[in-house]
């Protein structure tokens, strides 16, 4: 069973840092694009960055030049860092991934269970 963990969420002040990591791990499989999304209380789940397996990155336009969205291949983990954090960042953040069991299989969805993002002074 392909899981995804995350790590790293908790409270920080305005402007302040952070830094979320995503493990995936569950046996053998390769992974297309990976991401992280982030619902608010009260809003729907939004995606924040997305990073395919070639490198390539997109993001939110409410977080561009603030987070940078990273991977490691080889470690099957994603990254977020996170940098001048708003009270508006406040939310959970999910890990999401494209997974592929096998070359001939059909790409599936994992989620991980989020991290709470809480940002205040």
């Amino acid at each position: 069973q392909v899981q995804l963990v995350e790590s790293g969420g908790g409270l920080v002040h305005p402007g302040g840092s952070l830094r979320l990591s995503c493990a995936a791990s569950g046996g053998t499989f390769s992974i297309n694009s990976m991401g992280w999304y982030r619902q608010a209380p009260g809003k729907e789940r939004d995606v924040v960055a997305i990073i395919t397996n070639a490198g390539r990155q997109n993001y939110a336009d409410s977080v561009k030049g603030r987070f940078t969205i990273s991977r490691d291949g080889a470690k099957k983990m994603v990254y977020l860092q996170m940098s001048g954090l708003k009270p508006e960042d406040t939310a959970v953040y999910y890990c999401h991934a494209e997974i592929r069991l096998t070359a001939l299989s059909p790409v599936f969805d994992r989620w991980g269970q989020g991290a709470l993002v809480t940002v205040s002074s």
